[in-house]
């Protein structure tokens, strides 16, 4: 068996789109765009369009949608909710369509399109992801949203995670150095996860804003078994 090449971005500033048209790019946003959208899949949601452009958020709206907008961690006021995972109940999305647009994560998703399939991945669904990746048998990036096209630390400790799996599967390899730090960084972070994400930028933002409340739920494993695939300008769950 030919493995597989793995690679890791850090920000969205740095992905090459060209570079990766056969590739499966999985998108990484844990805190909290990507667990989010997990969540939905896991409570039942139809699919999710995700937006980058406020504008269209509300063009969305204005016909109906249900939609999940925020900037900066706050809600729009034309928006449903935000983007907490917690926002994203059964008895809110279940058999529903819901139109989403986030600070980070959802522009990221567009701009992966041209990738052979996009994903979304979380610590919520990483087993069932790292196991539905290698058996796509493609090549994979792992693309960290970052925070406004810079490095973050809780990203790239999700994809190191992520990358560490995929490498012990003995199906991929790797010369790229973001992938080796990613899971030099998650072997420092894995024995107290929520004690190392303390020191982020983004779980100081969320602090401030009263919005921390899920983080300890953004850092678990395996709460799901959706992977959220991007298909026909939608993200549907693939099992």
């Amino acid at each position: 068996m030919t493995k597989r090449k793995l690679e890791t971005c850090f920000s969205p500033a740095l992905f090459e789109a060209e570079g990766h048209v056969n590739s499966i790019v999985v998108i990484i946003d844990i805190l909290r765009a990507s667990s989010a959208i997990c969540t939905a899949f896991a409570n039942g949601a139809v699919s999710i369009i995700p937006v980058a452009e406020i504008a269209k958020a509300k063009d969305y709206k204005s016909r109906g949608y249900l939609v999940a907008t925020e900037r900066d961690g706050y809600v729009l006021d034309f928006a449903d909710f935000g983007n907490s995972p917690f926002n994203f109940t059964k008895e809110k999305v279940y058999g529903k369509t819901i139109v989403y647009s986030t600070t980070n994560g959802t522009g990221i998703i567009n701009l992966a399109l041209s990738a052979y399939m996009t994903v979304v991945g979380s610590f919520l669904n990483i087993g069932a992801l790292t196991q539905w990746l290698i058996k796509q048998d493609r090549d994979v990036l792992l693309l960290c949203a970052g925070w406004k096209n810079r490095f973050n630390i809780e990203d790239t400790v999700c994809a190191g995670a992520i990358a560490d799996m995929l490498m012990r599967s003995n199906c991929y390899t790797t010369i790229c150095d973001s992938t080796l730090a990613a899971i030099d960084l998650w072997s420092l972070a894995s024995p107290d996860l929520p004690g190392y994400i303390e020191k982020t930028a983004q779980r100081t933002r969320l602090r401030d804003k009263n919005l921390d409340d899920c983080i300890e739920f953004c850092l678990t494993s395996d709460f799901t078994d959706k992977i959220p695939v991007m298909k026909n300008g939608a993200l549907i769950a693939d099992i």
